[in-house]
């Protein structure tokens, strides 16, 4: 067993679960101890895939990078990805093993909690230290049984919890106390004390609510931790909007759909950060705006999210678009939707087999969903614009795409194979690789394809390892560390 574990759970969805963990694998880090970041349950379409091909929720990618780690599936057993309201693909130990509704995936908890219990402890015999994610609320009363996410876990791993609440949202006293209180007797005994979020102003003006906290619960504040102004940490599920850069002079502007199963929306972080863009978001029932640029993203249900495109006027506003020589890219589901076909026979998408759809008719390509999902860490050089220049991604998806016709390929792979298209007017590129712009080589072509040809210099790699160091810093402030492992320690004797 590792020297101690420690859970994190929030009062709610984006409390700062994710975020805490990641600085606290970092400092752990700071002071040599060997840490793993550890999440059993996970819901997202914002996914990363392991060198060995597994599927596991972003943030535990993020946090594995602040742990000095390469992800691995353990670190997520088991991944949600929702295909609709009341579904989703069901990920466990890295592998899609079929769609679930929500009483059948409750039936199915048992099995699935004995593999997050395998993983957990494949990872407490390498680590000295490991660190739980917990999701979404521990008070979520129609969710408590057979729990695999929060509580239910910290029993059975017998490790003690931490309960952040987001003062940002408002009502933070109440969203604390509330969720303290309706815990179990036993559950309560395992919160060694609580965290406040992203909190701005005096601190002293706080006190009085922090005395009155910790007398009402018994339970210490272990933390409050300022917020974070203009702070980048990939997002696991929520889409992050991108504000208008006012006084900036941005030489490209991007627009990009966002629809109601938009996945791997981390794809455009790095042009959304970028001095010299613009990132516009556009949602259901928002007028088009004009673009430079325009990205279809990731899709979890590619014939249903181009059903919405059509509905939204996507369709006639590409074909202008295009007209008058703008630039189009698609990634995974939107490379698919820029085809002529989307063939669907064993209904993975649809429940009904042999379910078609007419894709935007912009490449000669057919793209037939199968029941095995590709998943690969891909590395290569870009055909446009730049001799060899590097680029390196990731794949996801479920389709196989053919082209009817002779094509230029978008890159070339590093097994040889040419992958993705690139139209004859220069003005379209399809890809299945996600994280296209992450790579400083291949942003500034890409930026240089899409018409920016001087675009300031902008390393996201190095932003994203940036922003680590700035969190663990603040929460190295704001946190007694030392003490808090060691109470961590005890609870565990």
């Amino acid at each position: 067993m590792p020297a101690f574990s420690l859970m994190v759970q929030g009062t709610t969805s984006d409390a700062g679960k994710s975020t805490l963990v990641t600085a606290l694998c970092r400092l752990l880090v700071r002071r040599n101890i060997k840490v793993a970041p550890f999440k059993p349950q996970n819901m997202a379409l914002n996914s990363a895939v392991t060198d060995d091909g597994n599927e596991i929720g972003r943030a535990q990618a993020v946090q594995a990078q602040a742990a000095g780690l390469a992800p691995h599936v353990d670190m997520n057993p088991i991944l949600l990805k929702p295909n609709t309201d009341t579904g989703a693909q069901v990920i466990i130990q890295g592998k899609a093993i079929g769609n679930m509704n929500a009483v059948g995936y409750h039936e199915y908890k048992s099995i699935a909690k004995d593999a997050a219990l395998a993983s957990y402890d494949r990872l407490a015999t390498q680590y000295q230290a490991v660190l739980i994610e917990g999701a979404g609320s521990p008070a979520e009363i129609n969710l408590r049984a057979r729990d695999i996410a929060n509580m239910g876990f910290a029993e059975s791993v017998d490790c003690p919890v931490i309960i952040i609440a987001d003062i940002d949202k408002g009502g933070v006293f109440a969203h604390l106390v509330g969720t303290f209180e309706l815990l179990s007797q036993s559950e309560q005994d395992r919160v060694i004390g609580f965290v406040i979020n992203r909190f701005r102003g005096d601190i002293s003006l706080l006190q009085s609510g922090l005395d009155w906290l910790e007398e009402r619960t018994g339970k210490p504040v272990l933390g409050v931790l300022p917020y974070l102004t203009g702070f980048h940490l990939e997002s696991e599920d929520a889409v992050t909007k991108s504000p208008l850069k006012e006084g900036v002079s941005t030489k490209l502007n991007v627009v990009i759909p966002v629809m109601p199963r938009t996945s791997n929306h981390t794809d455009w972080d790095a042009l959304r950060l970028h001095p010299d863009v613009q990132v516009t978001l556009v949602g259901a029932n928002q007028p088009l705006p004009p673009a430079d640029l325009v990205i279809l993203p990731g899709s979890k249900s590619v014939q249903s999210d181009l059903a919405f495109l059509r509905e939204q006027g996507w369709e006639e506003y590409l074909n202008k678009h295009l007209r008058y020589g703008g630039k189009v890219i698609g990634i995974c589901g939107g490379f698919q939707m820029l085809g002529e076909t989307l063939l669907d026979p064993l209904g993975l998408e649809n429940k009904t087999a042999n379910t078609n759809a007419k894709g935007f008719g912009f490449i000669s390509m057919e793209t037939e969903l199968k029941e095995e999902k590709q998943l690969s860490q891909r590395q290569g050089t870009l055909n446009i614009i730049a001799q060899n220049c590097q680029v390196t991604g990731y794949e996801i998806h479920s389709g196989v795409s053919i082209f009817s016709a002779p094509h230029t390929p978008f890159s070339t792979l590093e097994n040889g194979e040419q992958e993705g298209f690139l139209s004859n007017d220069n003005n379209i590129i399809g890809t299945y690789l996600h994280g296209v712009f992450d790579h400083p080589e291949a942003l500034s072509a890409l930026l240089n394809w899409a018409g920016v040809k001087q675009a300031e210099a902008f390393d996201y790699q190095q932003l994203r390892e940036n922003e680590i160091n700035r969190l663990a810093d603040s929460v190295e402030q704001h946190m007694k560390i030392d003490e808090l492992i060691e109470e961590c320690k005890r609870f565990q004797l």
